[in-house]
């Protein structure tokens, strides 16, 4: 009988991850170290970046910090120039920078709707465009857009701007799919319910706890509980799954 390959190995393999100074990003940056994987670190805020950094070291593995707007167009080219310059390669795309804002549409203003859209989506966009010629030229890679659950369900009261953005998102990821596959490259999204991190804090006590009454599992998600889903996505293991939105919700989108 042959024996079991290790489960998700990403040794050898360099991963960039937008928004990875806290919370998903945080994580999903820890996650890929422990699983092998080198890091390039993109972020607003250097102080933790330079901390998530140090976790990776910690983990054994080299990362790279990248302090940028990933509104700013030039800053996505940038980022992915940066892994090729230290690493040669770039095998694995966590795009997960994402701003939320409430309120109703005749509240949301022109500048706020474009702003929204800039980070949640466009910037999306320019990454994968920056990446998909690196991984071509490998025949693999493994593109991970981080939606919502406000994709599905239109969200609450409020996050038009949200929705619309990470609706947005799961479209071109279907279409990343389609267009990727013959070069080896897959292209799905995690669509995350609730999950306990400074976006999800900000609703407030009780606003949480009728949330939490709402969810089948009864409590929000951790930070780490979408990363584990996002390495699956990463690894050799879902090699034959593109297209797709992987959804981390408690059984919320379910019920």
């Amino acid at each position: 009988m042959p024996a079991v390959p290790m489960p998700f190995d990403l040794t050898g393999r360099v991963s960039l991850v937008t928004g990875a100074s806290r919370g998903i990003g945080a994580a999903t940056a820890r996650v890929l170290a422990a699983a092998g994987s080198d890091l390039v670190l993109l972020g607003r805020d250097e102080a933790a970046l330079g901390a998530v950094s140090d976790a990776v070291h910690g983990l054994g593995r080299s990362a790279l910090t990248f302090a940028a707007d990933i509104a700013q167009p030039d800053a996505p080219g940038k980022a992915v120039q940066a892994a090729l310059d230290r690493f040669g390669r770039l095998d694995i795309l966590v795009n997960n920078a994402g701003v939320n804002h409430a309120g109703s549409i005749e509240q949301v203003d022109e500048d706020t709707w474009q702003g929204i859209l800039a980070t949640n989506l466009s910037a999306a966009y320019r990454v994968c465009r920056a990446a998909v010629g690196p991984m071509r030229e490998r025949g693999w890679g493994r593109m991970i857009n981080i939606a919502s659950i406000t994709a599905q369900t239109g969200g609450v009261s409020g996050s038009v701007a949200y929705s619309a953005a990470k609706g947005g998102l799961l479209a071109m990821t279907r279409t990343l799919a389609r267009d990727g596959a013959p070069h080896g490259i897959t292209a799905n999204a995690v669509a995350p319910g609730q999950i306990d991190t400074g976006m999800g804090r900000a609703i407030g006590t009780e606003a949480r706890q009728r949330l939490e009454a709402t969810i089948p599992l009864g409590r929000l998600g951790t930070p780490d509980e979408v990363a584990y889903a996002i390495l699956f996505l990463a690894s050799e293991e879902a090699s034959y799954i593109t297209g797709t939105t992987l959804d981390v919700n408690g059984g919320l989108l379910k019920r």
